[in-house]
C-alpha cells in the first residue's frame, strides 16, 4: 500500500512547494470518462469542463465516452484505472442509483472512488409533443381517467436513470397510469417524444432546452422545489398535486479511491475555481443547473447518501434492471 502511494505522488508530479504545501503536476494527459453517449447533458458538461482544466491546468485532457449498462461499464473502467489523478469520472446521480437497481456490480461504489466535485444539479422535465393536447398534469390525469386502465407510455434516457426514477415516483405521487420506456440517452428520448412517437418524456432541463425553445416540444411539470428560471411558466409537480416533491440529479468528477489526498485537493481547487468563473456560472444557469460548493468530502457523503436513499425507494418501487 505505501509503495503504491508513492508510485501514485510520483506519477501526479506531487512536490512540496516552499509555501509548504502540495504542489501537483501531471505527468501524462488527464482523461475524463463519461458514462454516457456523446451529445447528453452529462457529456456536454464534461467537455465544458475539460476544456477550461485544460487551459488552467496547461495539460492535456481527453473527453472519453465509455457508455453502457446505465453507467457501470465507464466507472468499473475508472474504478481499476491508475490512482495519480490522470483518469476522473464523469457521473450524476445514476451513479448512486445503480447499486439498488442492479444485482451484481463489478465495483463497489462506497469504497472504489473517491469524490472530486460536485459541478451542479439539475431538474428533470416532463415534455410532450408540441401538439399534444397535454398542458398540465390535470390534463394528463384527466385523460388517463377516462380510457379505463390504459397506460400511457413515457420515456425517460434509460433503467435506473434518475428520469426514469423521476417519472415513477411521480406517477405515485400522483396516482397516474404510466408505463416506462426506456432509451439510450435523454437525447434519443426526446426526439421521439418531439415526433410523436411516444406521447411523453421525463429529460433533463439542459436536453429540453432546446426543443422547448425550437418548438417541437412543450414542458409541462418540473421536478426542482421551484420553479426554473428558464422556464418560469411551467409549474412543478409539486404545485400540480404531489406537495413536497422533488427529484434533482447532481452532476459530479470522482477518482479511484487511492488517488493521494494532495492531487484530490488540488483537482478540487482547479475545478471549484472554474466553476466560481462568472462565463461558466452563466453557460450552467441557463442550462438549468443550480451551484452549491462542496468540499470534496460533502460531496462524497451526498453520494452515500443517496445510495442509501435510492436503494430504499428503489425497493419500494421494485425496481430492478438484472
Amino acid at each position: 500500500m505505501v509503495l503504491a502511494l508513492v508510485a501514485a505522488l510520483l506519477a501526479a508530479g506531487v512536490w512540496a512547494s516552499r509555501t509548504g504545501r502540495a504542489a501537483v503536476r501531471f505527468e501524462k494527459p488527464v482523461t475524463i470518462v463519461v458514462t454516457f453517449p456523446p451529445g447528453g447533458g452529462t457529456d456536454l458538461l464534461a467537455r465544458r469542463l475539460g476544456a477550461a482544466m485544460q487551459e488552467r491546468l496547461g495539460q492535456t485532457v481527453v473527453v472519453e465516452n465509455r457508455p453502457g449498462a446505465s453507467g457501470n461499464i465507464g466507472a468499473r473502467y475508472v474504478a481499476e484505472a491508475a490512482a495519480d489523478g490522470t483518469t476522473l469520472l464523469m457521473v450524476n446521480s445514476s451513479f448512486a442509483i445503480n447499486p439498488g437497481v442492479y444485482q451484481h456490480l463489478d465495483f463497489d461504489p462506497r469504497k472504489d472512488f473517491a469524490a472530486v466535485v460536485n459541478a451542479g444539479t439539475i431538474a428533470s422535465v416532463l415534455v410532450v409533443p408540441q401538439a399534444s393536447g397535454y398542458h398540465s398534469l390535470a390534463d394528463l390525469a384527466r385523460d388517463l381517467q377516462g380510457q379505463h386502465g390504459a397506460l400511457l407510455p413515457f420515456a425517460s434516457c434509460g433503467n435506473g436513470t434518475p428520469q426514469h426514477l423521476a417519472g415513477e415516483m411521480m406517477a405515485r405521487a400522483l396516482d397516474l397510469r404510466l408505463q416506462h420506456v426506456p432509451y439510450k440517452g435523454c437525447g434519443p428520448a426526446i426526439t421521439d417524444v418531439a415526433s410523436g412517437q411516444v406521447p411523453l418524456g421525463m429529460v433533463t432541463a439542459s436536453s429540453a432546452a432546446p426543443m422547448i425553445e425550437a418548438g417541437r416540444v412543450r414542458a409541462i411539470a418540473v421536478t426542482s422545489v421551484h420553479r426554473l428560471a428558464q422556464l418560469p411558466g411551467v409549474a412543478t409537480v409539486a404545485e400540480q398535486g404531489a406537495p413536497g416533491f422533488e427529484a434533482q440529479q447532481w452532476h459530479g468528477l470522482l477518482a479511484p479511491a487511492a488517488t493521494p489526498v494532495p492531487v484530490i485537493e488540488h483537482l478540487h481547487a482547479v475545478l471549484a475555481a472554474i466553476l466560481r468563473d462568472p462565463a461558466m456560472q452563466q453557460s450552467l444557469q441557463a442550462q438549468g443547473y443550480v451551484q452549491q460548493e462542496q468540499s470534496p468530502q460533502q460531496f462524497g457523503r451526498l453520494i452515500a447518501s443517496d445510495i442509501d436513499r435510492y436503494a430504499d425507494l428503489s425497493r419500494q418501487l421494485g425496481l430492478r434492471v438484472d
